[in-house]
C-alpha cells in the first residue's frame, strides 16, 4: 500500500531549501535587488522545469502528489543530498528509491562545479555508464545522451547495438574505445551483482553482439580512457581535447570535462562550439 502525502511538511521543506539556497549556488546571475532570502519560485520552476503555479502550490500545501519523476526533478533543481532526497521522496508519498536509482541522483558537490562550466562541454557519468547531465555545449560535442530509456542509458549498450553511436570518435580509436567499454562494465557488474542494470546490460550483449560477446571472453579488466579523445564533429571536422575527470566516490560518479590546448586551432574550434551551441549544429 503506497504512503500518503504530507503536504504541510512537504510545503516547508521545500520552501526552507529555496530560502537557504542563493542564485550563486545554482550557477544563477545574483539579482541587484532581494526582497526576500534564497531563491525565488520562479527560480526553483526553471531549475526544476516546471511551473511556477506548481511550486507555489506544492509549497502552500494544497498541491497535488508529487510523482517520482517530480520528485527526482524538485531534489535534483534544490541541490539536495542523499539524505535530503530520501526525505522529500518520503514526503511526496513514494519509498526512497532503491541504491541503483538513488546513483542516479547527481549530488550539489558535482551539480555546482557544473553550473559553473556552461560554456565547456562537461558531464556527469553515472556508475553504470549512464549520461546524466551534460552542459549545452556537451550536447554539441557530443549529441545528446540523456534522453535515453531502458537499457539504451548505458553507453556501452548503445556503443554495440547503435553503431551511429561511435559516428562522433576517431575510427582509429574505435577498437580501444570497444574494449574499455567491456571492461568498466565488467568491473560495474562485478560491484552491483547479478541483479543490477550492468548485469542486465551484460547479459542482453552477450546475447545479441557479436562483437561484444568476443571481447567479453578476453577477460579484460581495469582499462582505464586516454586523457586524450579524438573527435569527429559533423560541422567541426575533428577535434582533439583532453578529458579532465572529478570523481565522486560516495555515488560513483564521474564529471568529464573537456577542454583544449589553448592557442591552437581545437580551441578554436571548441570556443566556436561554446559560443554557436546546439542551435547552429544540430544533432542528427
Amino acid at each position: 500500500m503506497g504512503r500518503s502525502v504530507d503536504r504541510a511538511a512537504l510545503g516547508d521543506f521545500l520552501r526552507a531549501r529555496r530560502e537557504a539556497l542563493s542564485p550563486e549556488d545554482v550557477g544563477l546571475v545574483p539579482r541587484v535587488r532581494r526582497r526576500t532570502p534564497g531563491l525565488r519560485r520562479e527560480d526553483v520552476a526553471e531549475l526544476c522545469a516546471m511551473s511556477v503555479d506548481y511550486v507555489a502550490r506544492l509549497e502552500r500545501g494544497d498541491g497535488p502528489q508529487p510523482s517520482a519523476q517530480m520528485a527526482a526533478a524538485l531534489a535534483r533543481g534544490l541541490r539536495l543530498t542523499l539524505a535530503e532526497r530520501d526525505h522529500l521522496f518520503l514526503l511526496c508519498g513514494h519509498r526512497p528509491a532503491c541504491r541503483e536509482l538513488r546513483g542516479q541522483h547527481v549530488g550539489p558537490a558535482l551539480l555546482r562545479v557544473l553550473d559553473r562550466l556552461a560554456d565547456t562541454p562537461a558531464q556527469v557519468i553515472g556508475p553504470a555508464g549512464e549520461t546524466l547531465l551534460q552542459t549545452p555545449a556537451a550536447v554539441a560535442l557530443l549529441g545528446e545522451q540523456t534522453q535515453h530509456a531502458g537499457l539504451a542509458r548505458s553507453a556501452t549498450y548503445r556503443w554495440f547495438t547503435d553503431h551511429g553511436e561511435r559516428a562522433r570518435y576517431l575510427l582509429d580509436d574505435h577498437e580501444l574505445n570497444g574494449r574499455v567499454q567491456v571492461s568498466q562494465l565488467r568491473a560495474a557488474a562485478a560491484r552491483d551483482g547479478a541483479d543490477s542494470r550492468a548485469a542486465q546490460v551484460v547479459a542482453t550483449l552477450r546475447r545479441d553482439s557479436a562483437e561484444f560477446a568476443e571481447l567479453w571472453d578476453r577477460h579484460e579488466v581495469g582499462l582505464r580512457w586516454s586523457d586524450a579523445k579524438r573527435f569527429v564533429h559533423p560541422q567541426l571536422g575533428r577535434l582533439d581535447l583532453h578529458c579532465q575527470t572529478l570523481l565522486d566516490p560516495d555515488q560513483g560518479q564521474s564529471l568529464l570535462v573537456f577542454t583544449a590546448t589553448p592557442g591552437t586551432e581545437d580551441a578554436e574550434k571548441l570556443a566556436l562550439l561554446a559560443v554557436l551551441g546546439t542551435d547552429r549544429f544540430p544533432i542528427g
